[in-house]
């Protein structure tokens, strides 16, 4: 395993292990549409979702957290990198090939209600995942997914407009359930919803994965979520991994300058030193940020010359906590 992506040693067969994942996207300009620069949107990413676990992967919007997702679930193909999905490398697998794996890996989506088909009823959005497994006694088994995610079985013959958002991404969820998976990428899937409901859906998740023992890779930008459901932890910035540990131990000891930047905003010590936090995209184009140096230079109140112009790898901390940053390294 690489550096950033630790084994669990009391868990050896992690059900998801991704080694190295990238995904370049292509700027194209002019009248032929030349490549005139490149989107970095996944670089060299690790994770590992244990059997029966949660991963919460962190980050602000436009990180590539949702291209990950689109990778793992293998709607984007890799430029490089595997997907080891129960032992085996998917990365490279064809349509074909992946159409059996499907049922194994399914996805909650941040918006339930463009999710869902709206000239289908809830029985039927649900339906159609048990007809294309070739489950015989859908109305049945559809009014037991229901009743798992806390809802009325009589439910099943309404239409999408007549649930509240709550209420639609539990349907979402039944419909993920219904072939029975082995993981579940959850993509923000309460950001959409009010806060009231945001912490119920988060209880159902935590009581069927006790229940079915699901593992989750869980994609958010709140960290405080993300506490509560995960057993661990990766925090991504500007397409890369930046730090990774349990959840407890990324909360009570967190190393990276954007760990804690999420966690609270600092204040900088020395009032002559401002720096002003811009993106990363903005970093590159006014040269702060030279190829080759930490991604997070530009915005952080801890940098110094080598974080610049040398590359960093992963630094372990603890036994299963590493981070990628210069400071941590010295």
């Amino acid at each position: 395993t690489n550096q950033m992506n630790p084994t669990n040693p009391t868990n050896p067969a992690p059900v998801l292990a991704v080694e190295g994942l990238r995904k370049f996207f292509p700027i194209r300009r002019g009248f032929f549409q030349t490549v005139s620069d490149w989107v970095k949107a996944v670089r060299d990413v690790d994770l590992t979702v244990d059997s029966g676990r949660t991963l919460g992967l962190v980050g602000e919007s436009g990180c590539g957290k949702s291209t990950v997702a689109r990778l793992i679930l293998r709607l984007l193909d890799p430029d490089r990198g595997s997907i080891y999905f129960q032992g085996r490398d998917i990365s490279r697998l064809s349509e074909k090939e992946m159409k059996p794996l499907r049922r194994d890996i399914q996805i909650v989506f941040q918006d339930p209600y463009s999710s869902l088909n709206p000239r289908m009823t809830a029985g039927q959005s649900i339906g159609e995942g048990l007809r294309i497994a070739g489950i015989t006694d859908r109305k049945s088994r559809t009014a037991q997914l229901l009743e798992m995610v806390g809802l009325s079985p009589d439910s099943a013959d309404r239409f999408p407009h007549e649930f509240s958002g709550g209420q639609r991404q539990r349907i979402g969820i039944a419909r993920a359930l219904s072939v029975d998976p082995s993981l579940i990428v959850c993509d923000e899937p309460i950001s959409a919803l009010d806060v009231s409901i945001q912490a119920q859906i988060i209880n159902l998740l935590k009581d069927l994965q006790a229940r079915l023992g699901l593992s989750y890779l869980f994609i958010s930008h709140d960290l405080n979520v993300v506490s509560y459901l995960c057993d661990r932890i990766a925090v991504m910035y500007a397409g890369r991994i930046v730090e990774t540990a349990p959840s407890r131990d990324l909360f009570d000891n967190p190393r990276h300058p954007y760990t804690l930047s999420l966690l609270s905003a600092i204040p900088e010590p020395d009032p002559e030193k401002k720096l002003e936090p811009i993106s990363a995209a903005e970093a590159e184009e006014k040269g702060v940020q030279p190829p080759g140096g930490c991604e997070y230079y530009a915005s952080c109140h801890r940098r110094r010359e080598e974080c610049r112009s040398a590359e960093i790898t992963g630094v372990q901390v603890s036994d299963d906590h590493w981070v990628r940053c210069w400071e941590v390294k010295q």
